[in-house]
């Protein structure tokens, strides 16, 4: 019996195993950071292509897609979920370099181009399209230098295609090439083993007419670039035109610098280029309105709610027949269930499914789990603490419903694990269908789409269920004071009590605390930046946090003293208005800091920004729901009621 016992629990422990190692597959995540390489002299150094980027367009493609000099075999590197949804396609290149072994004028290919191909370079010339390049995990930058020489140069992730203008003095537009790249490979010595370690890949491009003598082949030299003679280009070569029947020559050079940037803090250049005053300002900023909500809720509690309850405590072991005012006159009525309460369930349980993943997610990122080395480990890591949370989603909207007198939990289940997602998800892919008609690699290919659905039906469901099955086996929260069955007349309100306006001047706060933070994020996202700050992300999350639940503290409370007491909703939507103002930032910064002029982009942009703002309507709305909950228990059990 043993024996049995013992081998089933064998089978189990190797069922959970292969299911957790497909799940690892099936995502392709791996935990950040990435082990040194030591490279001696003379080792080969394989440099990666990724996508062709733009933040005009927001449209990212494959490296191939434009008819540049290809390997003999093209081989996709494995990339994990986050990084197919971001669009990077990485994948092998004929740039291969001898470490600390310079090169000049080296040859890639021949290309002649005819009228498909030079169509293809000027659009992506005239949408400003970087190419991105990979050495040792290390994205390529371009230096630029600042108009103070003795400042730090700004770096940019890639380098043009190609530029376009004038030359020898044509009033007609241009389009011109980079295809000469001049690389620079830092590297850090080790001085007891003489091997080194990549610490940064720099390139600056140039664009070339190459000239030769005679006919093209694989040994001819160039009079423009010729290794033998020591020389290189320079800014004063002419340009490569791109018009039909052009012929162009692509050629690099190889500098390898020393540097004494260990390979710890080699992403300390990308990472470190944001002024981190601004950050402050904006913790200065968020803190001060904490401490301004903090100082009414502290008036709110410690004086007028004190001796509110004082007050009515008085009267009662008087006995002194006086007509009951304020708060306390709504006691019969504060509890009664709202109106669509089963939907109030469903997005109440969905916001701490998103609370419980935002927390998670900036812990790890704090403590430096998700370092950019790992590209698409934060989305992955966002997609499944998200589908893991999907428990407590379950969990929450059962015990709420269960409150609400609610009897069918498959129901509510349904809806939980159903609402929200089904809606991101047809968003969703409409976008992608719009970027699958524009050919470009940031469309999701069809096995991605199915891991999607995969983790929504295959994980996240069961978990929901199991989570509301959970939840409604519970004993049902009681409420303080009993709910009489006939609801009290509410009598008129006053201008500012107005549903409305206080719905939407309660989102203005929430929304003040982070609009600084904001910008960085959307910079991050559609200027192709480095994000990085999560500590001070984190900060400001937290002050988001308190600041929501302060302002629908207050605001609910002035709702009850005016013997109003339908504020289940009103509690949510006061905090979850602030998506609405985060939504109008997000148009503010659309047309003041972005290029975008086609109409693709432009819905690409609106409705990943129409996401992001119902993901922030869901997070905020449910910290104001649960303010208020614990709040008016909390009041309305510390009185004696008849």
């Amino acid at each position: 019996m043993r024996r049995d016992r013992g081998s089933h629990e064998v089978r189990t422990l190797i069922s959970t195993i292969v299911l957790l190692l497909s799940i690892h597959s099936t995502l392709g995540f791996y935990l950040p950071g990435v082990a040194p390489e030591d490279f001696q002299t003379g080792d080969s150094l394989n440099v990666k292509v990724n996508k062709l980027s733009s933040t005009k367009t927001q449209l990212p493609y494959s490296y191939y897609s434009l008819p540049y000099c290809r390997p003999q075999t093209i081989v996709d590197s494995r990339e994990n979920l986050g990084e197919v949804l971001r669009g990077d396609r990485i994948e092998n290149s004929p740039f291969v370099f001898k470490m600390r072994e310079p090169q000049m004028c080296h040859v890639v290919c021949q290309l002649t181009l005819d009228p498909k191909t030079a169509k293809e370079f000027k659009d992506k010339i005239a949408d400003e399209y970087r190419v991105n390049m990979i050495l040792d995990n290390l994205p390529l930058v371009e230096p630029i230098p600042r108009l103070d020489q003795e400042a730090p140069p700004v770096y940019q992730l890639g380098f043009n295609v190609g530029v376009k203008g004038q030359h020898s003095g044509s009033k007609d537009e241009k389009f011109f090439i980079h295809n000469h790249l001049t690389f620079t490979v830092k590297y850090h010595k080790d001085m007891q083993t003489d091997s080194a370690r990549i610490v940064g890949f720099e390139v600056k491009p140039f664009s070339v007419k190459h000239e030769y003598e005679g006919q093209w082949n694989e040994n001819t030299r160039l009079t423009t670039c010729d290794p033998h003679a020591q020389r290189t280009v320079s800014s004063s070569n002419s340009p490569q035109e791109v018009e039909d029947k052009q012929e162009i020559i692509f050629t690099y050079d190889v500098k390898f610098q020393e540097s004494n940037v260990k390979w710890a803090s080699r992403w300390d250049t990308y990472l470190l280029m944001s002024d981190d005053q601004i950050h402050w300002f904006s913790i200065v900023n968020s803190l001060m309105i904490v401490l301004f909500l903090s100082g009414m809720v502290a008036m709110i509690m410690l004086r007028t709610l004190f001796r509110d309850i004082s007050k009515y405590n008085e009267l009662e072991t008087q006995e002194e027949a006086q007509e009951e005012t304020g708060w306390k006159l709504v006691h019969a009525d504060v509890f009664r269930p709202p109106n669509n309460s089963d939907l109030l369930c469903v997005y109440v349980g969905t916001g701490v499914q998103f609370i419980g993943m935002m927390l998670v997610t900036m812990m790890f990122a704090v403590l430096g789990f998700l370092s950019p080395s790992n590209r698409g480990g934060l989305m992955t890591v966002m997609l499944c603490l998200w589908v893991c949370m999907g428990f407590f989603a379950g969990y929450v909207s059962a015990r709420l419903y269960k409150m609400f007198k609610g009897t069918e939990w498959k129901k509510i289940a349904f809806r939980t694990a159903f609402l929200f997602p089904a809606t991101v998800f047809a968003v969703f892919f409409v976008l992608n269908a719009l970027i699958w008609g524009q050919k470009s690699s940031g469309a999701v290919p069809f096995g991605t789409m199915f891991t999607l659905v995969f983790l929504w039906f295959g994980i996240s469901f069961p978990l929901v269920f199991a989570g509301s099955y959970t939840g409604f086996k519970k004993p049902a929260i009681e409420d303080p004071v009993k709910t009489k069955q006939i609801p009290r007349q509410i009598p008129e309100q006053a201008w500012y009590m107005n549903p409305i306006f206080s719905i939407l001047i309660g989102g203005i706060l929430p929304f003040g605390a982070v609009f600084i933070e904001l910008f960085f994020i959307l910079t991050s996202i559609w200027l192709n930046q480095f994000y990085y700050i999560f500590g001070f992300l984190f900060l400001v999350f937290i002050i988001l946090i308190v600041t929501c639940a302060e302002i629908s503290i207050v605001l609910c409370y002035f709702q009850l003293c005016s013997e109003d007491y339908l504020w289940w909703w009103r509690s949510y939507l006061t905090s979850g208005s602030s998506a609405l103002y985060l939504f109008l930032y997000a148009t503010f910064y659309f047309f003041t800091k972005l290029d975008i002029t086609k109409p693709i982009s432009g819905m690409l942009y609106f409705g990943y920004m129409l996401i992001a703002s119902y993901a922030f309507f869901v997070l905020t709305g449910t910290i104001g729901f649960y303010a208020c909950f614990l709040f008016t228990r909390l009041i309305y059990s510390s009185v004696k009621i008849d």
